[in-house]
Formats: C-alpha cells, sequence, structure tokens
C-alpha cells in the first residue's frame, strides 16, 4: 500500500473510532484531519504530517498562543509580592492570599476544600482546631490575567463593555475601578479580606468588629494597618508615584497583588507553546497522540482558547462535598453560577478550569472531590454513572461523610455535551499524556517567588518549602 493511502486509511479508520468514543457529538465543524490516535503506533504514519494536522485541529478549535505577558511596574509586582505573602491583611494576622495559594502547590494547596483564618500549617496538613472548612478548592493563579471571570462561580468579571463587575457593586467607587490596570484579576483581592472564614476572623480584631457587607470600612482598616508600616508608604509611593499615600484605597493594593499574579504566575513556555511556534519535536509522541486526542473528542469544546478555558460555566456533574455555600435544604449545597445571576438555569454551573500547569494543581473540581488529574479525566465518561459511583474514600478523613446525595438534582443540569461520551484506557492515556504538555518547567519550582520577609514583620506565609 502506497504511504498516502496508507495515511487515508488511518485518517477514515480512526475517525470512526473517535466519534464511538465521544457519542455523536455536538462540536463545531473541524478542518478534515485523522481522529485522536489510540497509541504510538498509529503515528508512525507520518510524525510531521501529524503534528501538521494537530495544529489545524488547535486552530479550528481557537486553542490559540498566548499573548505576551502585559508589562508589570516592578515596582507595583515588589508591592504586590509583599502585601500577597504579609498576614498584615488578615484579621488576626495569621494568615496571608498565599497560604491558600502556595507556590509550592502549584499555587493552590493541595487540599480538596482550604482552611482559612485560624488554620495551622499549610498544604495538605493544614488544619483548624474547630474543623471549619471554606466551601471551596482554591484555584490555581497561572496566567489568571487572561481570563474575564474569576472564582469558580465568576463573580468578579469583565462585562461585554470592558467593565469591571463585582459582587459590592457601587461600593467600588468609580475612582477605585480606574487603580485596576490588569482587568478583573485587579479586583480579585478584594474580597478574601472581607470574609470571615477566610481571612477577617469571627472576632479579636478591629476588622472583625465591622458590620459584615461593610466592605469600604473593612478596605480602609486595612489601609489604616499598612499606613502605620513605614516600609509600606515607601513600597506604595514607589508603585504609585505622585499620588499620597492618603489618597490611596485598598483598590490600589489589591491592583498591585493582582500585577504581582500576572507578572510571576504567567508561563508561556511549556512544550505545547513551543509546539505552537513550530517545533514538530516539543511534544513527545505520546503528547502528540494526546493532542491529537484533545482536539479531536469534544474536551476542546469548552477547554479552549490560549488558557484551555472557554471562561463559560458548566456543570460536569462533580459530586458536592464539604460545607458547601449554605444552599439548599440542609444549607450543605453549592448552586455555583446561579449564585451570582440567580437564575435557575444556572445552577451547579462553575467555571471551566484553564488547563495550563493543571497537572500541578490537584484536587479538581469545583470542591476538590476528585483528587487525581487522571481520575479527573476519567469521570468525563459516562459522567452520569460516575457520579453515583464516586468514592468518597479518596478524600481526606474529615471530609468523607460531607458527600450530600444530590445526584438527581446535578444531573438535571449536567452539561448536555457529557451527553454519550465514553472514553477508553487508551484515549484516556493519550489525554493525561497530553495535560502534561501543557506544564512550564518554571512553574513547577517557584520558591523564588517566596519573599525573605515581609514589610510588617510578621512571618512570610507561606514560607520556602
Amino acid at each position: 500500500m502506497r504511504r498516502d493511502s496508507l495515511r487515508t486509511f488511518v485518517v477514515l479508520s480512526l475517525a470512526c473510532a473517535g466519534l464511538s468514543a465521544c457519542g455523536d457529538a455536538s462540536a463545531p465543524p473541524l478542518p478534515s484531519a485523522p481522529a485522536a490516535p489510540t497509541s504510538d503506533r498509529t503515528l508512525a504514519v507520518d510524525d510531521a504530517s501529524v503534528a501538521h494536522l494537530v495544529r489545524q485541529l488547535a486552530a479550528g478549535r481557537g486553542i490559540v498562543p498566548l499573548a505576551p505577558t502585559v508589562h508589570v511596574r516592578p515596582e507595583l509586582s515588589r508591592l504586590g509580592q509583599a502585601l500577597a505573602f504579609d498576614p498584615i491583611l488578615s484579621g488576626n494576622k495569621n494568615i496571608s492570599c498565599m497560604t491558600c495559594h502556595m507556590p509550592s502547590f502549584g499555587t493552590s494547596d493541595g487540599r480538596s476544600v482550604s482552611i482559612g483564618e485560624g488554620g495551622v500549617g499549610f498544604g495538605p496538613s493544614r488544619s483548624h482546631p474547630n474543623g471549619v472548612l471554606i466551601a471551596r478548592n482554591a484555584p490555581a493563579f497561572f496566567n489568571l490575567g487572561e481570563m474575564r471571570h474569576l472564582f469558580w462561580d465568576g463573580r468578579v468579571q469583565l462585562d461585554a463593555h470592558g467593565v469591571v463587575r463585582t459582587p459590592a457593586g457601587d461600593q467600588i467607587t468609580p475612582a477605585m475601578s480606574r487603580a485596576f490596570e490588569f482587568g478583573p484579576i485587579s479586583a480579585l483581592a478584594m474580597f478574601p479580606v472581607t470574609n470571615r472564614a477566610e481571612m477577617r476572623g469571627l472576632s479579636g480584631n478591629e476588622l472583625a468588629a465591622v458590620a459584615d457587607g461593610n466592605n469600604p470600612a473593612i478596605w480602609a482598616g486595612i489601609m489604616k494597618r499598612l499606613g502605620e508600616v513605614k516600609e509600606y508608604r515607601a513600597l506604595f509611593r514607589s508603585a504609585y508615584p505622585g499620588t499620597r499615600f492618603e489618597d490611596l484605597t485598598f483598590a490600589h493594593a489589591s491592583n498591585a497583588i493582582g500585577g504581582f499574579i500576572v507578572d510571576q504566575f504567567s508561563f508561556h513556555d511549556s512544550p505545547w507553546d513551543r509546539f505552537l511556534a513550530g517545533n514538530d519535536r516539543a511534544l513527545s509522541k505520546d503528547q502528540l497522540a494526546g493532542a491529537q486526542t484533545f482536539m479531536t473528542l469534544k474536551c476542546s469544546i469548552c477547554h479552549t482558547g490560549a488558557t484551555f478555558s472557554d471562561d463559560k460555566f458548566h456543570d460536569v456533574a462533580v459530586a458536592q462535598i464539604g460545607p458547601g455555600e449554605g444552599d439548599g435544604r440542609d444549607a450543605r449545597d453549592d448552586f455555583g453560577r446561579m449564585r451570582v445571576t440567580g437564575l435557575e438555569q444556572d445552577r451547579y454551573l462553575f467555571r471551566t478550569t484553564p488547563l495550563r500547569n493543571v497537572e500541578l494543581t490537584a484536587p479538581y473540581g469545583h470542591d476538590g472531590a476528585i483528587v487525581s488529574l487522571r481520575s479527573f479525566i476519567e469521570h468525563y465518561s459516562k459522567s452520569d454513572q460516575a457520579l453515583y459511583a464516586y468514592d468518597p474514600s479518596q478524600l481526606d478523613p474529615h471530609l468523607r461523610s460531607t458527600l450530600l446525595q444530590s445526584f438527581p438534582n446535578i444531573l438535571r443540569q449536567r452539561d448536555t455535551l457529557l451527553a454519550g461520551v465514553v472514553l477508553t484506557d487508551s484515549l484516556v492515556n493519550n489525554l493525561v499524556h497530553y495535560m502534561s504538555a501543557l506544564t512550564d518547567d518554571a512553574a513547577r519550582h517557584m520558591d523564588r517567588v517566596v519573599p525573605e520577609r515581609v514589610p510588617s514583620g510578621l512571618p512570610v506565609m507561606p514560607g520556602r518549602q
């Protein structure tokens, strides 16, 4: 058989195999290309041709290179770094932003759901004397400046007119909004500091004494603390030259933290980035096979764009564990996007997770219900059955009893794209290999971003691991 004929045979055969693996997908049309190979042997036909076709598939799915990182003034990033690691922002000065976004755990904390104010220790070993848990998994910071919606429910977002919208409404004044240089990520730090369980605390400090909902008073209280530290006044002066400290608000502090995240946690040099730039040898054969699988199946409909997120909201049938957000009959449920929009059709919808450096960010899902990347990929195969078969033994012991038996309600809202999806072990293997191609090696070792000290003189949280 001639080589061209052999390639055509493989194309047609695998196209049929791909459709049967994922049901009759409602995916948008793609360029003519072979469906996903199921082993390295398939790639022996012609690696260069497969690489070319994978690029075609990626373009057809809108999976494009990242834009260059926006410039962040070094002085602003330096201020943001200090603020992010300094427990002075918390009510009882015992937790920082980075306690739940540790560089050594992929800018998350290695936990299914986080432990906030009053906790002891770091990462998976962190505990709380009263067993208090945060409702959701701590999202990673990687390339977060590219996203239009932040938090699992998208409550901080960039609207169609380019305006940053937040739960605080008009408590964020036009003058404060003008401080946001990097879009939604500039407003990210405005809210954990107001949350009692996350950072503010229930009692024992002047921030906790402020009535719930009075965000301006909380923000002003934090700025008062910062203004009492001579080094912080100098850092703010360098970051915002020509502006008196007294004229700055916590929006400027939050903007600096956002700038630090953009500056230090934007990664552009994964094997996949090098492959998109034209290097056919950037991916291993397994990763190339995985890329072809990913682009051919339904995965790439939602995990699209430069970040591998459509920046939209979906119900992918993840079990509800942990304390929940106070929703439902027993207040242990989490209605996701509906908490923001009030729309019934948004119940149990959560933002599509970006996939850059995803292998570093376990556990997975809005509540970290699935603890390994392979298991999360497998969950998409017959996800309705997977939900009913969910095994809480994978969780930390104190979370196992929190599984909420809300399966019928979750499946009622399940994204229709998941109907009929069946993944063989071979396809799962391919997808796992591809996920490894999305990791920038520089993201594996990030102790460099942890300062030796912070201006308050309090312990750096977290310190170097």
